[in-house]
């Protein structure tokens, strides 16, 4: 077992493991305990009461946070000449069609989200096992499939994400930086927690968010009391 360095040591005699934290109380820990040189994330582990397996009770979705994500998400247009100016506008970093599909073809996917229009999802269906793995295939479901193209562009920059629980029953996602003000990085997990409340499963019976886990890149991880999310 490797040993702990001076700092991981003191960092970790920071986090009281006996005991749950507002998630105002873990926001500012996160950040006092982000010790590493660079501006980390910030994420949530979200353990929910579901059996993902069952088509009734998978739960994911999209929520806009409130104060972004801090992260410079790079966007792919493959929309139709006509709607090459609107998303351009929007603020995509790489827009068109056929050529993106052909170096999508030979392995390229250095993007963080692809939107595109429903007629173009016939010409990317055949590219599924290139980009289904690394999470990028459009989905009507997350609002990347669309006609508005220029809303679901400007949507993502300003900090729309996408989750979906995975098959052990826990949502992760990045809710921003430890550079963050504690109260924009509280701001962001409450969005985020209060989303999957609204989209607790009629099937999901007992309690429903077992347990909340914040940290940052490198850091232990800060238990978040569940009673704040719990049913009423």
């Amino acid at each position: 077992m490797a040993k702990l360095t001076k700092k991981q040591k003191e960092t970790t005699a920071k986090v009281d493991t006996s005991q749950t934290y507002s998630v105002a109380d873990a926001s500012k820990l996160v950040k006092d305990i982000s010790k590493v040189n660079f501006d980390p994330s910030v994420d949530l582990a979200v353990r929910l009461n579901v059996d993902p397996r069952k088509a009734n009770q998978m739960v994911r979705g999209v929520v806009t946070l409130p104060h972004g994500t801090g992260k410079d998400v790079k966007v792919l247009a493959l929309v139709t000449p006509d709607k090459v100016a609107e998303a351009e506008e929007a603020g995509a970093d790489y827009v068109g069609l056929d050529e993106y599909l052909d170096k999508i073809k030979g392995g390229w996917t250095d993007v963080d989200v692809i939107i595109t229009m429903p007629s173009v999802m016939g010409k990317l269906g055949p590219l599924g096992r290139v980009l289904g793995p690394r999470g990028l295939m459009p989905n009507p479901k997350t609002g990347t499939v669309t006609m508005d193209v220029a809303k679901a562009v400007s949507d993502v920059k300003a900090g729309k994400i996408d989750f979906k629980v995975d098959k052990t029953g826990i949502v992760h996602a990045a809710i921003g930086k430890a550079s963050f003000d504690a109260e924009k990085i509280a701001g962001n997990a409450r969005e985020l927690i209060n989303t999957l409340v609204k989209l607790k499963p009629t099937t999901s019976k007992g309690i429903y968010i077992k347990s909340i886990y914040m940290s940052s890149t490198m850091s232990p991880s800060i238990q978040i009391d569940t009673k704040r999310f719990a049913d009423d």
